[in-house]
């Protein structure tokens, strides 16, 4: 086992995270001797990683060997640490006393997790975890020997801000027997040794070049890798805290991070390649020549999970990135021919016109508009980035899962819709669309921003990759692609105050702008008409007349509103009050559950007939060398209800399948769904729509984002 200092506290010259945990360490001085006093056997004071030992068998049988479990049990929020610790902390230690006839292995760690604090790597169990070990008993001890054991542990328990040094002595007995383990312990042994990092079988090799350390490990290009990350258990060699770069190809993986020292001729660590799954394995020195020319063929790997350190963007990743910026500014163009968009950027081009103020004014305008864009989406990806490092698994479109945004978002259609069609005008109504009704660049910001909201319900194609690629790449980068979907989304109006040319292509002022202004509301109409249907698919039919009677008052006292304007009254507004009190009310009884689109079972009403996707499933279809095509959709995807109306749901693409004996998985990720959540990501995607092929036997296809029939045929022809 490798021996670590009692206290290690890896200085890293000239950065100042060194100084920040100096100043913790020495704040840890003052409780330690307290500390260990109290927990040693715990002296009534709660420790706050309970350890206890619990054996595969009460019985060994003489001569065999029987593994123990060390099962630790850390407090919310409190972690312990792996045998080599990272930049900070302190393995488990054990000092046994047993009887003769007994001996202890070593103790074997299961795949841990990556903790950054303050730009420290730390690499911990934040959950309870078990360090197994072996016992073996000698042939000679008689059946039925009681043998008493005994062990001082020791470990370190910290949070993000304390820790404190625990120790307790744990005492237990074995009696000679027959070896037998009864199968409710034999299951969770099992489940403990299947969170213990497999042998690779195979010796990688390592060679480090200055401030860089490559490491390459053969490894099948088959094997499906998740969260990737390389743990060093021989300390010097590797920068812990530095970001891990992945390529791979020709059944070859090879990381490069920073480098800490030059080593001393092998290295030993555990490769993550999924959620509690690992390889541990051996690398030797093998000089900078082996890694001559080690990018041929290779391809970078987006994102090493949760391995905490951004990802480096290297030359390939920085393609990816323009490639996902291009995909982001391109679907936010399309969303301006979505129904809901298509108004608001009409009806200001056409204020544009009718202004007809010099060109410094124009682009001014045009400037404020897709600030008030661009910032919206900053807004809405940045909440969405936040909430998935805290853990959440959702992606874009997220807000939509919630029928109380969806509420909000009939509400404000309905209100627009209405002031569209004439029966008032904006005036007091709210603040965001007086500031939205105001001129100069105030009120181009506002409608920017106003533009941006009532574009949150829809999906264009290429979204969904980029949308993929921003939750992959770190934050600064993600964020940049929200940016592009913003850029995309003001592109026209952008166009048309920078291009006098286009501002001249516009029709003149005239009586026709109120009829064209009428004629817009249809389609808000209709994005209306498609929140209530997603909402009833949501909350059921309960839920749905209260959203209604909600909608409805708040359109009745509008309506109010609009004759007490046309009428002249000095308090025409009277009635907003009651309009938003109405759809409070409505919103506060709201329920948060009921229907949900895609029921249990095979889906007989559509012509495509589907199951529910689940990884079980799919996992058994495959197995059995069945062809599946797997889709994810959701209600409040236009995208996806276009393809099914266009392509899937057609009879000839029933007929292909069915010849073909394809079986077809729907994933329906209109509500929260956290296993389509993490299939998604698997495929580089934050959201639908997405298709994916399995034929017999061979790697997933993942098929465009707009489907045809021909499309999805050619798959089975």
């Amino acid at each position: 086992m490798t021996d670590f200092p009692t206290a290690r506290f890896r200085l890293l010259s000239g950065q100042i995270k060194a100084v920040i945990w100096a100043v913790i360490a020495m704040l840890a001085i003052a409780p330690f001797a307290s500390a260990t006093a109290q927990v040693g056997g715990f002296g009534g004071v709660e420790p706050n990683i309970n350890a206890r030992f619990v054996a595969e068998s009460d019985t060994p049988k003489a001569g065999e060997t029987v593994n123990l479990a060390l099962l630790m049990t850390p407090k919310p929020t409190w972690h312990g640490y792996w045998i080599n610790p990272g930049d900070a902390g302190i393995p488990t230690t054990l000092d046994w006393t047993v009887p003769e006839g007994v001996s202890v292995g070593e103790l074997r760690y299961p795949v841990p997790e990556t903790l950054i604090i303050a730009g420290i790597m730390n690499y911990v169990y934040e959950g309870e975890y078990a360090l197994l070990l072996p016992v073996t008993l000698s042939e000679d001890l008689a059946p039925g020997t009681v043998l008493p054991l005994s062990v001082k542990a020791e470990w370190l328990a910290c949070t993000d801000e304390v820790c404190v040094p625990e120790n307790q002595t744990l005492n237990f007995t074995l009696t000679v027997g027959d070896g037998a383990i009864d199968d409710a312990r034999k299951g969770r042994f099992d489940a403990w040794r299947g969170n213990l990092p497999a042998p690779l079988g195979s010796e990688a090799q390592y060679s480090v070049s200055g401030e860089t350390v490559r490491i390459a490990i053969p490894l099948p290009n088959s094997v499906e890798l998740e969260d990737v990350y390389f743990f060093s258990e021989t300390d010097g060699i590797i920068d812990y805290s530095a970001p891990q770069k992945l390529m791979r190809g020709d059944d070859m993986l090879i990381i490069e991070t920073g480098a800490y020292g030059a080593g001393e001729g092998v290295m030993q660590g555990v490769l993550r390649i999924g959620e509690h799954r690992g390889l541990s394995l051996t690398a030797k020195d093998a000089g900078e020549a082996a890694f001559a020319g080690f990018a041929d063929g290779a391809s970078d790997i987006l994102g090493n999970g949760k391995g905490g350190a951004d990802l480096a963007l290297g030359e390939s990743s920085l393609t990816i990135f323009f490639i996902a910026f291009g995909g982001a500014v391109l679907g936010g163009l399309l969303l301006n021919i979505f129904p809901c968009v298509f108004p608001i950027l009409s009806l200001k081009a056409i204020s544009l016109a009718k202004a007809g103020g010099a060109a410094s004014e124009a682009r001014r305008d045009a400037l404020a508009y897709t600030a008030g864009i661009i910032l919206f989406c900053l807004l809405l990806g940045g909440a969405m980035l936040g909430l998935r490092a805290l853990g959440a698994e959702i992606g874009w479109g997220f807000q939509l899962q919630d029928p109380r945004i969806i509420f909000v978002l009939l509400i404000l259609f309905t209100g627009i819709a209405l002031n569209l069609a004439g029966l008032f005008e904006f005036g007091t109504v709210s603040v965001g669309n007086d500031l939205a009704n105001k001129g100069g660049a105030q009120g181009a910001f506002w409608t920017g921003a106003l533009a941006a909201l009532v574009a949150t319900p829809c999906s264009a194609p290429f979204m969904a990759g980029a949308m993929g690629a921003a939750i992959l790449l770190p934050p600064a980068a993600g964020l940049l692609i929200f940016v592009g979907l913003g850029l995309g989304l003001a592109l026209p109006f952008l166009l048309l105050g920078f291009i006098p040319a286009l501002r001249k292509m516009m029709p003149k002022p005239g009586a026709w702008m109120d009829k064209f202004r009428k004629i817009m509301a249809v389609p808000m109409f209709f994005s209306v008409l498609a929140l209530i249907w997603l909402l009833g698919q949501q909350i059921g039919n309960d839920g749905l007349l209260l959203a209604l009677a909600g909608a409805l008052s708040f359109a009745l006292f509008l309506w109010w509103y609009g004759v007490r304007q046309r009428g002249g009254s000095v308090r025409s507004w009277l009635p907003v009050a009651p309009a938003f009190a109405a759809a409070l009310a409505a919103l506060l009884l709201l329920p948060l559950g009921g229907a949900v689109s895609g029921s249990v079972g095979v889906s007989s009403n559509e012509t495509l007939a589907s199951e529910p996707f689940s990884y079980d499933t799919l996992a058994s279809l495959r197995s059995d060398g069945r062809p599946v095509f797997a889709y994810f959709t959701a209600d409040w995807c236009i995208t996806c209800k276009a393809n099914e109306a266009t392509a899937l749901q057609r009879t000839a693409t029933a007929d292909a399948f069915a010849a073909a004996d394809v079986t077809v998985l729907k994933g329906d990720w209109t509500r929260q769904d956290a296993e389509i959540t993490r299939y998604l990501e698997e495929h580089g995607r934050s959201g639908v729509p997405l298709y994916v092929y399995y034929a017999p036997g061979g790697e997933p296809q993942i098929l465009p984002q707009v489907l045809t029939v021909d499309t999805l045929t050619a798959l089975v022809s």
